[in-house]
């Protein structure tokens, strides 16, 4: 029962976390780590009624917490430019952390039921967002729920349309997963289907052309996949069911655009000229940042210390304030040196080992499939990071730990196949 409810209250974090600008704000940022301290609590009692602790391992307990320990000791020893900053890097990572290790411990193992409810849940909380988003952006005049000013272009519940598209460019393959795990027969499937598109709808109306290259790029991976492990007919009704999802998305985009937002995708490959950073100054920013790393290469400048160091290294003349440097590699590695580089590869490498591990096992079960979602959710996020720093937005920081936890958890072997009848 405890479990239950921690389980309850982990996934209104999650849910809730966007609709407060992203937690972005400190009071969100602090309500999200102290909530997330209480449901750890929680999860411990829980062992503590059951009698006994029972920790579901990952690999990827290893190089993260030895990421965090790196953050606390340029802390701690003030091998940091910024103070202030780092404590404020290690509160959000820390927050996403914890929220990683509740997600594997209360997911892991779960029963068929639990995921199900998990994929339900997240399809309908993307649809209702991306119909709240679309409405609020055409009838708001750039207020967020029509009443808050925004410095930024805003879109949905965010300052800046380009984090919208990160979060979004989660929700939508994690909905994906669970709408192809239903069984041709099941009646609901169609209208399943249609809550997809309103958030693929959104994310071209949002204007981010990272976003577009990033959906662009899930699709990619989901069709090498298929390509590679699904068997004849699951890979031939998948590929027709995408085309058809996609055909239609795009329908919808074009009869509510009056123009102006697909000329804006069109610019995607335009390195000059954008109305934010553009391609090509993001990519100046990037070389920039690597300066940095040449000049303290172990443990680079402290993590949260990009905004203060790099204007002495910044190459081009710009009334623009680089808080970040649009590259969340790029940035990581100049806070961090070569080591945080080692810790985020390794993190890497076991991530994309065991999330991609027996797809072909994976892809007849319904837990697999949304498992499958999860883990393009991740990848996706990971390609926007090379032109964003959306992992330093709090809210799509927990949803990306919780895609990997997802992607990467051990699940109970359950006989019933994707497609078997019910």
């Amino acid at each position: 029962m405890m479990f239950r409810i921690v389980r309850i209250l982990l996934l209104a974090l999650l849910l809730g976390a966007p609709l407060a600008f992203g937690a972005v704000e400190p009071w969100a940022r602090a309500t999200l780590l102290v909530s997330v301290f209480v449901l750890l609590f929680l999860w411990g009692l829980g062992c503590v009624r059951q009698g006994f602790v029972r920790v579901v391992w990952s690999p990827l307990y290893l190089p993260l917490g030895a990421f965090l320990i790196l953050g606390l000791a340029q802390y701690a020893f003030h091998r940091t430019h910024d103070l202030m900053g780092t404590r404020e890097v290690l509160f959000l990572l820390t927050t996403s952390l914890i929220f990683f290790f509740l997600a594997g411990q209360l997911m892991a193992m779960s029963s068929r039921r639990i995921w199900r409810g998990f994929g339900l849940v997240v399809t309908v909380y993307g649809f209702l967002l991306a119909l709240f988003s679309i409405l609020q952006f055409f009838s708001s005049q750039g207020l967020i729920y029509w009443v808050v000013k925004s410095p930024g272009a805003a879109f949905g519940p965010y300052v800046n349309r380009n984090h919208y598209a990160g979060l979004i460019e989660m929700l939508i393959p994690l909905a994906a997963g669970y709408v192809l795990s239903r069984p041709p027969g099941y009646r609901w499937r169609v209208l399943l289907g249609f809550t997809v598109m309103v958030p693929i709808v959104s994310l071209l109306i949002c204007g981010s052309r990272g976003g577009l290259i990033t959906l662009l790029a899930e699709l990619l991976i989901l069709s090498v996949l298929l390509q590679r492990w699904a068997a004849g007919s699951i890979r031939r009704n998948l590929a027709t069911a995408a085309i058809l999802g996609v055909t239609l998305a795009a329908l919808l985009f074009f009869l509510v655009d009056p123009g102006r937002f697909s000329q804006r995708l069109v610019t995607v490959a335009n390195l000059t000229s954008s109305p934010d950073a553009s391609l090509g100054a993001r990519r100046i920013v990037t070389l920039d940042s690597l300066r940095i790393v040449r000049d303290h290469p172990l443990l680079g400048i402290g993590l949260g210390s990009f905004r203060v160091v790099f204007p002495r290294y910044q190459s081009f003349a710009d009334s623009k304030i680089w808080d970040h440097a649009h590259n969340d590699y790029a940035e990581a590695l100049s806070e961090t040196g070569l080591i945080g580089g080692l810790l985020m590869l390794a993190a890497l490498l076991l991530f994309f080992r065991r999330a991609f591990s027996h797809l072909r096992e994976r892809m007849k079960t319904e837990t697999g499939w949304i498992q499958l979602g999860a883990a393009l959710g991740a990848c996706g996020l990971l390609v926007h990071s090379f032109f964003d720093f959306n992992l330093h937005i709090q809210a799509n920081a927990i949803w990306f730990v919780v895609c990997v936890a997802l992607a990467t958890s051990p699940v109970r072997v359950e006989p019933e196949m994707v497609g078997k009848a019910r």
